[in-house]
């Protein structure tokens, strides 16, 4: 009969790979995404090294060295061997396939059975962080961000009112129905895709922490508890304390 590895030997095995020189390296932007890839591989204890890059202090976008890395420049994007992954739901997916079974306890079972409720809403919330919720996220912060940026003093009142009407009458409106939505959804839902935590919400947590910080105003009890459960987790704290805050500030 055949045994499952121990923990101990996952143990032997992470540190065989860190001698052997193939370690993840996670090529990590400040107030990023990239945090939820550090606290995935937290839960998993899997051993991983961070490079750090610095926003542009006026743009606030990526430095150009990240181009050297992957040809979209952007981050989050990790190195394993030879293998050079972007795009967050990707780099979980990954992770997930090639080291989850290095979970233990409520980060066992990271991906549910293909075919079951859970799965099915697994994959939706993986899609739906970035197809749709994030969308309007960003345009909120451009649209926040723009009446503060250097401009000549009569320009201002301009940039300032249409901000206003395009956060009023588009913006604000659709974010309003995206945390609607995933209120009403925690009600019957501990975690997103159910009773466990999935990769789901890896993928979901820098969406919740921007939705709460940009329109939360203590309106939505059960996404504040359910970011109070993902903060209270040690394996999201080592990852704070290594990759620094998560939403840039508007």
């Amino acid at each position: 009969m055949c045994q499952r590895p121990t923990a101990n030997v996952f143990r032997r095995r992470s540190v065989a790979l860190s001698i052997l020189g193939s370690m993840i390296t996670v090529h990590h932007l400040e107030t990023s995404r990239s945090q939820r890839v550090l606290w995935l591989l937290e839960e998993l204890g899997v051993p991983y090294e961070i490079k750090r890059y610095q926003r542009n202090p006026v743009t606030r976008l990526a430095p150009p060295e990240l181009r050297a890395v992957h040809p979209l420049g952007k981050s989050p994007v990790i190195s394993d061997g030879d293998l050079t992954i972007a795009e967050s739901g990707a780099i979980l997916e990954y992770l997930v396939e090639r080291y989850g079974d290095q979970g233990r306890g409520d980060v066992a079972n990271l991906q549910p059975a293909a075919g079951t409720p859970q799965y099915r809403q697994c994959r939706f919330w993986m899609h739906y962080a970035e197809g749709s919720l994030m969308n309007w996220l960003v345009m909120k912060l451009v649209f926040m961000s723009i009446p503060k940026q250097p401009m000549p003093f009569f320009v201002r009142p301009i940039a300032r009112k249409i901000c206003s009407g395009v956060l009023a009458k588009l913006v604000d409106p659709n974010v309003a129905t995206a945390m609607k939505f995933m209120e009403e959804h925690l009600a019957t839902h501990a975690w997103f895709a159910g009773e466990q935590m999935t990769v789901a919400d890896f993928q979901m947590s820098f969406a919740v922490e921007a939705a709460l910080s940009r329109a939360g105003n203590g309106r939505y009890p059960r996404l504040q508890a359910y970011q109070a459960r993902m903060v209270a987790r040690p394996a999201y704290q080592r990852a704070i304390a290594k990759g620094g805050p998560v939403v840039m500030s508007a």
